[in-house]
């Protein structure tokens, strides 16, 4: 019979001198590199150099205690850093106790969402996911982040996001030369979706009385949502049980839609798809109307 300790970390059959000696040297080297990086990363982030190092050495022990494989990266990046300055420089001085404070609330976010992805046995999605998709979503990321964090700590004029993403359409279609097998169907869905996104965020710009609130809208509802609509991969690659659940989710409706417009395929009819995103749409801007009407949470 396999001991608990075993079965709780099997990585402890392969331990012994031999291993030991590989691990300390193995330490050692990522040390010297890892440790300059993690104080670099902090001030990348805005955050004390002490934060840091602590980034670089305690998720390396909780992984090793209860992660799943001894092979992912654990600990800060620069893109983390870069994507936490950006999104909170425009909400509080770099540096501030409020500033910190935020930080830490994001921290403690993430986590709770990789709790939730690993509770729900999610990571197995990562396995559908093209190649092409995630260079895609990383560069354009990436761009985005960059572009947040010059504009946000530098202070310098900047083109703004609208202008540089049209220039990305214009170049994407001259070089790529993509199809469009119905135009008025993708500018039906762009339309309806741009207004389903506003109804929401309206929603919750109203219902939320901090950013910390705004965040937990869009790590609970909208990702989830945007996750469960087919966007990075087909939904027949999900489970029976989460495709059933896509299949009440507009967003999966819209993207439906959007790939009846430039590929001609699509999972159900696009007047169905169309006819369900005008009614979340629509019931989305009524209750925003009424929120505003009564005066939710607007403080004179």
């Amino acid at each position: 019979m396999v001991p608990l300790i075993h079965r709780i970390w099997p990585w402890l059959a392969d331990v012994n001198a031999p291993s030991l000696r590989a691990d300390a040297a193995a330490a050692l080297l990522a040390a010297v590199l890892v440790l300059p990086q993690a104080i670099a990363f902090a001030a990348l982030a805005g955050l004390p150099t002490t934060w840091g190092l602590l980034t670089a050495a305690v998720p390396c022990v909780v992984a090793a205690l209860a992660g799943s494989s001894r092979h992912v990266l654990t600990g800060p990046t620069n893109t983390m850093s870069l994507a936490l300055a950006a999104a909170l420089v425009p909400l509080a001085a770099l540096g501030s106790a409020e500033y910190l404070r935020l930080a830490l609330v994001v921290t403690l976010m993430v986590g709770v969402v990789q709790i939730g992805v690993a509770l729900l046995r999610l990571g197995v999605l990562a396995h559908f996911i093209a190649p092409s998709v995630l260079l895609g979503f990383t560069t354009g990321a990436a761009v985005l982040i960059a572009w947040h964090a010059l504009k946000s700590l530098s202070g310098w004029p900047t083109l703004d996001l609208e202008a540089v993403g049209l220039g990305v359409f214009v170049v994407t279609v001259y070089f790529g030369q993509p199809s469009f097998v119905a135009p008025l169907w993708i500018v039906l869905f762009a339309l309806m979706g741009a207004a389903l996104l506003g109804a929401l965020g309206l929603i919750a710009g109203l219902w939320s009385e901090k950013f910390d609130q705004m965040a937990v809208f869009q790590n609970f509802v909208i990702m989830p949502m945007t996750f469960l609509s087919g966007v990075f991969y087909s939904i027949h690659s999900l489970p029976k049980f989460w495709q059933a659940v896509s299949h009440f989710n507009p967003f999966f409706y819209m993207i439906d839609g959007f790939r009846y417009g430039f590929f001609g395929l699509s999972d159900v009819s696009p007047w169905l798809s169309l006819g369900i995103v005008l009614t979340a749409t629509a019931a989305a801007s009524a209750l925003a109307v009424h929120l505003l009407r009564i005066g939710y949470n607007i403080r004179s």
